[in-house]
């Protein structure tokens, strides 16, 4: 069944279309050296437009502050796990990376498909649709969500013991920080999809806010006053809290932008 982007699109339709997203995401490297071969080699000569280059610049500056939030909260983050738990905790850390990397790739996958889908409703003004793809999008990420929760408390063990069951301690460390941080699943889908949300409307300022708040404010403001009081869970429950705000801010977000954009 071939699906048009002025379709009507029911719950059927909306993981059809952004499941060939989700797939693309997990496989990122893969993607980033065919999506670079084609740039470089088939795109022609086009006329300088500074105009467009530069609303282009801003409206994409929130995965700008997204990779280079990465980098330095990364760094905050090891440099707090040596404090408190040293070697054993970078070891632990780097497990949780690898799970997380994969399970937010589904919640990017989705958020990047659907954004053609969103930004085609709202240059043709369909509202209902618009409003529609959004209420559907946030049910379908508090779907996902759970099962992301669900599938890293089953998957703790088995996960944790084939990365670290060469050593008891490390273990253990590893189940404590996947039955902390696999709770933060719950709530960054939202700020990943408000963020995708925002930019397909063309508008990186509140994308860039929701997603600069999400990747570095919030996660530096837990990382170094959580442990104080948790130690080392603390650490682990600096991405919850951070992604639970994330996801309030994003709330905050589509209700004061909801008359602008008819959604």
């Amino acid at each position: 069944m071939k699906i048009q982007l002025s379709d009507h699109f029911t719950y059927k339709k909306l993981l059809r279309f952004t499941f060939p997203a989700i797939i693309m995401l997990v496989f990122t490297s893969i993607y980033g050296v065919v999506d670079g071969f084609f740039v470089s080699n088939f795109v022609g000569k086009t006329h300088f437009d500074k105009g467009s280059l530069i609303k282009t610049c801003v409206n994409g500056s929130s995965e700008l502050t997204s990779n280079i939030s990465m980098s330095v909260v990364n760094m905050l983050y090891n440099g707090q796990l040596l404090n408190y738990a040293g070697e054993d905790g970078i070891a632990a850390y780097g497990v949780l990376m690898y799970v997380s990397l994969i399970f937010q790739a589904v919640f990017l996958g989705y958020s990047v498909g659907t954004a053609p889908i969103v930004g085609y409703h709202y240059g043709a003004q369909n509202k209902s649709e618009l409003k529609g793809l959004l209420q559907k999008s946030l049910l379908l990420i508090t779907i996902f969500a759970v099962f992301m929760l669900t599938s890293s408390l089953t998957l703790a063990k088995p996960l944790s013991y084939l990365f670290t069951g060469y050593d008891r301690a490390l273990l253990l460390l590893t189940l404590r920080a996947f039955s902390i941080f696999s709770f933060s699943f719950l709530f960054s889908g939202f700020g990943i999809l408000g963020s995708s949300f925002f930019t397909a409307l063309n508008n990186g300022l509140v994308s860039a806010a929701i997603s600069f708040l999400r990747t570095f404010v919030f996660q530096i403001a837990a990382v170094l006053t959580f442990p104080l009081i948790w130690k080392v869970d603390g650490i682990w429950g600096s991405v919850v809290a951070a992604e639970l705000l994330a996801a309030g801010v994003t709330a905050f977000f589509l209700k004061s932008q909801q008359k602008n954009y008819g959604y």
